[in-house]
């Protein structure tokens, strides 16, 4: 439990509601590994714009469940908001991908969902 995440954070915005706390883990679920998806296929399509978006959106929630790669994720970010076509982020992309898959497996495990 909480290898590839850590719930230090979630439990104090939750006040230790374990409820909201599931309530907050059955988000992460369903927003941030389509998130991960829809990053990745940005990036693949050197979208900028998507990437952008995509790894703003991201930010929030990788920062809360303290995945430990808010700064490679910042990165993937700015590569897009800076239209960096000179940067190849594949490297990057691939350890926030990473990140997100291994923290996705260990919730549902660790939440039963």
């Amino acid at each position: 439990m909480e290898q590839h995440y850590k719930l230090f954070r979630v439990r104090e915005l939750a006040d230790n509601d374990e409820d909201f706390i599931a309530t907050l883990a059955e988000a992460f679920l369903e927003e941030v590994p389509a998130d991960a998806e829809r990053l990745k296929k940005a990036v693949a399509e050197t979208d900028y714009h998507e990437a952008y978006q995509a790894a703003h959106k991201m930010k929030p929630t990788v920062d809360l469940f303290e995945l430990g790669v808010l700064d490679v994720l910042i990165e993937v970010q700015d590569w897009g908001k800076f239209t960096q076509t000179d940067v190849d982020i594949s490297d990057k992309l691939d350890i926030v991908i990473s990140a997100v898959n291994l923290a996705t497996a260990e919730i549902k495990s660790d939440f039963n969902l």
